[in-house]
């Protein structure tokens, strides 16, 4: 199941990362341990982050993803299961339609 990470990332562990030169070998520990289809760093409600995107093959798989950003940075990480448009074609939403309309 593809699902989209948002990581939010607190100020105080981040920069210490930064400050003491191994924010990049953190990240990119990080990163080529979980192999993502997509990483977009960006900023949520003022504090640094990253969407990331990740084909997770079961729910045993989310600890391999979360725990690095966790124990890395104490970073907050949530997970959202997203569909490209051929699997909402392929979700029988006509049927359900008819089915609970």
């Amino acid at each position: 199941m593809k699902m989209v990470l948002h990581v939010k990332l607190p100020h105080e562990q981040f920069n210490a990362a930064v400050r003491d030169g191994t924010v990049g070998n953190k990240l990119n520990r990080i990163l080529d341990e979980t192999k993502p289809e997509a990483v977009y760093f960006t900023e949520y409600g003022g504090r640094r982050g990253a969407i990331i995107i990740v084909e997770v093959g079961d729910s045993s798989k989310i600890p391999m993803y979360a725990e690095p950003w966790f124990l890395t940075f104490n970073a907050d990480v949530e997970f959202h299961p997203v569909m490209t448009p051929d699997d909402l074609k392929n979700a029988g939403l006509d049927a359900l339609g008819k089915k609970w309309a």
